[in-house]
């Protein structure tokens, strides 16, 4: 398990990570969604052991990650801005990373190569970012990690190497449990990936919850009426977040079971009335307003 405590980073007068809370249950696909500059990265780069927390505590196993070398052979992270060798190949870097941790699995690395379109031949400086990506990606999976951490991983690759690389990792966590942390601003991308999400927030942690939990009780509604009710009479009965009026159509985000917002709705009359499905995105959005967020401000 990874468990961050009042985590805290500073950079001189930015405070990237300011008293963060959450913990990542082991054998999970754990995402770290949020802007530029919300303090994934950082994150990540804590978890890793590259960074040192300035306040709080970070923990995978129980151990502090930090100059710990034995824990650190059991991690792999992939940065955004990879920075292998430039005079090396995947082939010469798997030699050597074979040597540094201890799970390298040489016929998985073979594997890997195989199933991926970069030459493992080629140096590093002649690949696109693209394949220096899926290098990065191969030399971590060989390795067998027991937490695998992700930056921005599927930027700059295609939608086909993007469904290989769900596949490999998806099949790594059911088969030994490995545990997952990958940060991105593209929730599109993790929402039929990720098991729990976190949305980070200039450094801040605004919500954290598991996917199911998050669409189980939040309803998007159509309806139409003859007459329109009063719109406060229609929020005294339902918990509606978001709404929208389009002449005699009413769409709007309201928090409860579909059956129970159905019915709710019915005693005022529609004339049709249909539920919608919500997009993770707008989820977060009602998630962090019902937080207390002004979602204008922050996206202004």
């Amino acid at each position: 398990m990874i468990k961050c405590k009042q985590l805290t980073k500073r950079f001189e007068e930015l405070t990237a990570l300011d008293q963060v809370d959450l913990s990542v249950q082991t054998g999970s696909i754990f995402g770290l969604v949020g802007s530029n500059g919300a303090g994934k990265s950082t994150l990540l780069r804590i978890l890793a052991g590259v960074y040192r927390a300035d306040g709080g505590t970070v923990t995978v196993n129980s151990q502090s990650v930090f100059e710990n070398r034995a824990l650190k052979s059991k991690l792999r992270f992939v940065p955004d801005e990879l920075a292998l060798p430039a005079g090396q190949n995947l082939l010469s870097m798997g030699k050597q990373l074979s040597r540094l941790y201890p799970s390298w699995d040489e016929a998985w690395f073979t594997e890997l190569c195989q199933r991926f379109p970069v030459n493992e031949k080629s140096r590093f400086q002649a690949l696109s970012k693209g394949n220096r990506r899926q290098a990065g990606i191969i030399l971590a999976l060989a390795s067998r990690p027991e937490v695998l951490l992700l930056d921005e991983v599927f930027d700059g690759i295609d939608p086909v190497i993007r469904r290989l690389v769900k596949q490999l990792i998806a099949q790594e966590v059911a088969d030994r449990r490995m545990t997952v942390v990958l940060a991105s601003h593209n929730l599109r991308e993790m929402e039929d990936f990720c098991d729990t999400l976190a949305f980070l927030h200039k450094g801040g942690l605004i919500l954290e919850k598991e996917l199911d939990e998050l669409s189980l009780h939040l309803q998007r509604v159509q309806a139409v009426f003859e007459k329109m009710p009063p719109i406060d009479s229609l929020k005294q009965k339902l918990c509606i977040t978001t709404y929208e009026q389009t002449g005699s159509l009413i769409t709007f985000v309201a928090r409860g079971t579909k059956e129970d917002v159905l019915a709710a709705l019915e005693q005022f009359g529609p004339t049709f009335k249909e539920t919608v499905p919500l997009s993770l995105e707008e989820v977060f959005i009602s998630e962090m307003e019902a937080a207390g967020y002004d979602i204008d401000k922050i996206l202004g």
